[in-house]
């Protein structure tokens, strides 16, 4: 049969049809979401071991052991396995062990409860950037400094409400996430903080309605209330917040939207992860133009605007013989030079196990996979995380 005789497949497609396609892939998704995603209460956080505690709060075993044993202790006891003398530690204990020993100059948070919070964003235009889990990553490697983080998902796409356990639609509706300040200045973003199954870690979630936000701030802009200033919206919602917590962690949307400029125009530091491949570089340098161009006009409004610091993270680095990463980081040293920053985060089976799971590496408990595999990826991820907190440590000293 030749190819002109042979029946063509009907390849149109109508709006009704579009509908009917939408109700099939929601059905399968949500049958996904039952199989892969572990929402409060199943999703657990890991637990530790001996070993593990004492190394994060940078004693030896002895040591750890005589503080353990020692008569009139508050550090928690842990729970013992079976016969053998070890013992595991949950997410919280582990937390107040590093709290009472590890030598970590301690917040104005801790030390007289009330915080100073300094806001990080998470940022990049391009999908698959490792955005969303350096984020969750971050919040998760700075509890383990015993500092307490509030995330924030300013991203429809709710995908770090996910990671911390949550359907973004089943569980969050538009009213638990920024979007009700965004309609109204009088409301209060602490009303809509939830805990996670993190120790340490509190939310502000997102929904798909959050892309409401694309017209009410224009329409705001329109309107041209007397003091307005769109940009500074967001900065000052989170400002009471501050009190309240070490770190804020924005999660933005990979596009330049009026929800991403509030969130770079609110945020102290700017981290931005870039995997090492061509698109990802190109897109990098897409973002920096738009936001020089915004920052120009902000500028040229009166906007005083200074970051603590901006870094560029190199992730999913992939150093393999067929690797085209060591051409494309050449290209990141010469464009970035002091943005980008020497700690690397390396490709690994165990991160994208763990991400296909809506996990992270740091969600991993001793012996959910190969040790010296998990930790090619946390160690570096809790390094950039320790960086993080020295650059405030002068701060916290005399705040």
């Amino acid at each position: 049969m030749s190819v002109s005789s042979k029946a063509l497949i009907d390849r149109r497609v109508g709006l009704q049809s579009v509908t009917k396609f939408n109700t099939k892939l929601q059905r399968i998704t949500e049958e996904l979401r039952e199989q892969i995603l572990a929402p409060q209460p199943r999703k657990n956080p890991p637990t530790f071991t001996s070993s593990q505690v004492a190394s994060m709060c940078g004693i030896d075993r002895n040591r750890f052991n005589y503080l353990a044993s020692k008569e009139g202790s508050t550090l928690p006891a842990g729970e013992g396995q079976g016969n053998r003398r070890s013992r595991v530690y949950s997410l919280a204990e582990t937390r107040e062990w590093i709290r009472q020993v590890a030598d970590i100059p301690k917040t104005p948070l801790e030390r007289r409860g009330v915080g100073a919070a300094k806001i990080l964003i998470s940022c990049n235009l391009k999908g698959g950037s490792c955005k969303t889990t350096t984020a969750m990553n971050l919040a998760q490697g700075l509890t383990l400094l015993n500092r307490k983080v509030l995330i924030i998902d300013v991203d429809p796409q709710a995908s770090i409400t996910e990671l911390c356990g949550m359907y973004a639609e089943k569980e969050i509706g538009e009213d638990d996430t920024v979007l009700p300040y965004i309609y109204d200045q009088d409301f209060e973003l602490k009303s809509v903080v939830r805990p996670t199954y993190w120790h340490g870690i509190d939310l502000i979630a997102a929904h798909p309605n959050l892309f409401s936000a694309e017209f009410k701030i224009p329409s705001m802009i329109a309107e041209g209330a007397e003091g307005f200033v769109f940009w500074r919206l967001l900065r000052s919602g989170l400002e009471p917040l501050r009190a309240d917590y070490d770190y804020i962690i924005i999660d933005s949307a990979p596009s330049l939207s009026y929800l991403t400029i509030n969130a770079l125009l609110a945020a102290d530091a700017i981290i931005m992860p870039l995997v090492p491949e061509s698109l990802d570089f190109m897109s990098s340098v897409s973002f920096w133009s738009l936001f020089s161009d915004l920052a120009t006009s902000f500028v040229d409004l009166g906007e005083d605007k200074t970051y603590d610091f901006i870094t560029v993270l190199l992730s999913k680095v992939e150093n393999g013989p067929t690797s085209s990463a060591s051409v494309v980081k050449s290209w990141a040293q010469r464009a970035y030079s002091d943005w980008l920053h020497t700690i690397e985060i390396p490709s690994s089976s165990v991160a994208s196990s763990s991400s296909l799971a809506l996990s992270t590496v740091f969600d991993m408990s001793k012996g959910d996979a190969a040790e010296r595999s998990l930790a090619r990826v946390r160690d570096p991820m809790m390094a950039f995380c320790q960086w993080v907190d020295e650059q405030y440590y002068e701060h916290w000293r005399s705040a």
